[in-house]
C-alpha cells in the first residue's frame, strides 16, 4: 500500500516557506533588511535556533544574504536578469529604446487590464495614493519626484495585477529605466506641456482602474506609451537637428575668419 508514516514538519521549514512566499509575491524586496533575529523569531513564533536554521537554508538557496555586522538581507535575485554587456548594449543602441517602449506597451497594458479585474480594494487605494503624490509633485514642479513617482505608479499597477512572474520581470526592467539605461525620463518632466499631458494620461489610467474598466485601463496605458514614444522621437530629432546646426555654425564662423 502506498502509505508512509507522517512526520511532523520542522518549524524551520514553515519559516522558509513563509519567507519564500513573501519574496515571490514581491512583498520582501531585493536589498531589504530582515528584522533583528530576536524580533523576527518573536513575530514568527519560533525559537531562535529554528529561525537560524531557516535563514541558513534560505541563504543556501540564494534568497537571503548576510552582511558582516549589518544583518540579513533579501538577496538581489534580479541582479543577473541582464548581463552588464547586454545593459551596455541597450544603452548605446537607439532601437533598444523603442523596443523597450513596445514591450512596456504590451506588458503594462496587460497588467492594467488584469489589475482592473483582479486588484483588491487595497491595491486600488495604493494606486490612487501614488497618483495623489504625483499630482502634488506636479504642483511643486519637481521633475525628479515626478519621474520617481511615475515609476512607482506603474509598478503599483503591475503589483495589483497579481502575476508574480510579471511582477519580478517588470521590476527588473524598471531598475534599468530608473538608472537611465534606456533614456533620461526626467527630460520629459522638465517641459511644462509634456508634464501636463503625462499627468492627464496617468489620471486616465487611474480613473479606468478605479472604475474597474479592463478595456479602458489597457487603452489608457496604450495612449500613454504612444505619447512617450512620440515625445522621445521628437526629442531625438531635436538633438540631432541641434547637432547639425552647431556644425553649420562652426563652419560658418570658420569661413568668416578666412
Amino acid at each position: 500500500m502506498p502509505f508512509e508514516k507522517i512526520t511532523p514538519e520542522r518549524l524551520s521549514s514553515g519559516v522558509v516557506r513563509q519567507i519564500e512566499s513573501l519574496i515571490l509575491r514581491g512583498i520582501l524586496r531585493a536589498g531589504e533588511r530582515l528584522p533583528a533575529e530576536r524580533d523576527l523569531a518573536e513575530r514568527l513564533g519560533v525559537s531562535r535556533p529554528s529561525l537560524r536554521e531557516a535563514i541558513a537554508d534560505l541563504q543556501s538557496m540564494g534568497l537571503l544574504a548576510s552582511r558582516a555586522g549589518a544583518g540579513v538581507y533579501v538577496a538581489d535575485v534580479l541582479g543577473s536578469a541582464f548581463s552588464p554587456a547586454l545593459v551596455k548594449l541597450f544603452s548605446t543602441h537607439v532601437e533598444a529604446v523603442f523596443d523597450y517602449i513596445a514591450f512596456r506597451r504590451d506588458m503594462e497594458g496587460l497588467a492594467a487590464e488584469r489589475a482592473a479585474q483582479y486588484a483588491s480594494d487595497t491595491d486600488l487605494s495604493v494606486i490612487a495614493a501614488v497618483f495623489a503624490r504625483m499630482e502634488a509633485a506636479h504642483r511643486l514642479r519637481n521633475p525628479e519626484d515626478e519621474a520617481r513617482l511615475d515609476a512607482d505608479f506603474h509598478l503599483a499597477i503591475i503589483e495589483a495585477s497579481h502575476n508574480v512572474i510579471m511582477l519580478h520581470m517588470m521590476r527588473s526592467m524598471y531598475e534599468l529605466l530608473r538608472e537611465g539605461v534606456f533614456y533620461n525620463r526626467q527630460i520629459m518632466f522638465r517641459q511644462r506641456m509634456t508634464r501636463d499631458s503625462l499627468l492627464d494620461q496617468h489620471r486616465a489610467i487611474n480613473t479606468a482602474l478605479q472604475a474597474r474598466d479592463p478595456a479602458g485601463a489597457r487603452a489608457a496605458v496604450g495612449r500613454h506609451m504612444d505619447f512617450i514614444e512620440t515625445a522621445l522621437r521628437d526629442h531625438q530629432n531635436a538633438v540631432r537637428n541641434d547637432d547639425i546646426a552647431r556644425m553649420r555654425l562652426v563652419h560658418e564662423l570658420g569661413r568668416g575668419k578666412r
